[in-house]
């Protein structure tokens, strides 16, 4: 008689198999299109605890709304300066940063405007499975209409997803794993 294999989460060895070489924390080049922005934060366990061996990856448009990828089929340019994808690990306090580019709006489904937003994966000991959401910028007129923000009907759920403006190009946003503040996720 076979027996079904017990889950296990994703563990901690991003940490360490995450070395400087898989490290993707600049997704512009020099030459590269719009606004310099930087995304920094930490991420925290339910505990508030930091978690130091998480990892993160990033994709997003570059800054004129165009994703690299082939199913993006927008009448946009592609910027060959900008890469569209980071994968950092956290530090021994969790922190994580990427340096970007404010990325330009997208149509989504029956061509709704999206706000600007990266979207985020997020690999952690004790998951069982990635976690996906989605970061918006402080300040951005279009988050008041964005169609997935609008989604989430509790503010508090819906704050968690915007990373606060400290200035200079510099956005903070902390991710909360569960428990109280828990940053809203998203099925994958």
């Amino acid at each position: 008689m076979s027996k079904t294999t017990p889950s296990q989460t994703v563990g901690p060895f991003f940490h360490f198999g995450l070395t400087d070489n898989y490290e993707i924390d600049d997704l512009a080049g020099e030459a590269a299109e719009g606004e310099r922005i930087v995304i920094e934060g930490h991420v925290y366990d339910g505990d508030g605890a930091p978690v130091p061996d998480c990892m993160i990856e990033i994709w997003q448009a570059n800054a004129a709304g165009k994703y690299d990828h082939p199913e993006d089929r927008q009448d946009k340019p592609v910027d060959l300066n900008f890469a569209g994808f980071g994968r950092v690990g956290t530090d021994p306090e969790g922190r994580f940063h990427f340096r970007t580019v404010r990325p330009g709006p997208v149509a989504g489904r029956g061509n709704a405007l999206q706000a600007p937003h990266i979207v985020v994966q997020i690999f952690a000991r004790g998951l069982l499975q990635q976690l996906f959401t989605r970061v918006y910028l402080e300040g951005e007129p279009l988050n008041d209409t964005d169609p997935v923000l609008n989604m989430i009907e509790d503010h508090a759920a819906r704050s968690s997803l915007i990373a606060r403006n400290k200035g200079d190009g510099h956005y903070h946003w902390d991710i909360v794993l569960q428990g109280e503040g828990e940053t809203q996720f998203f099925a994958g």
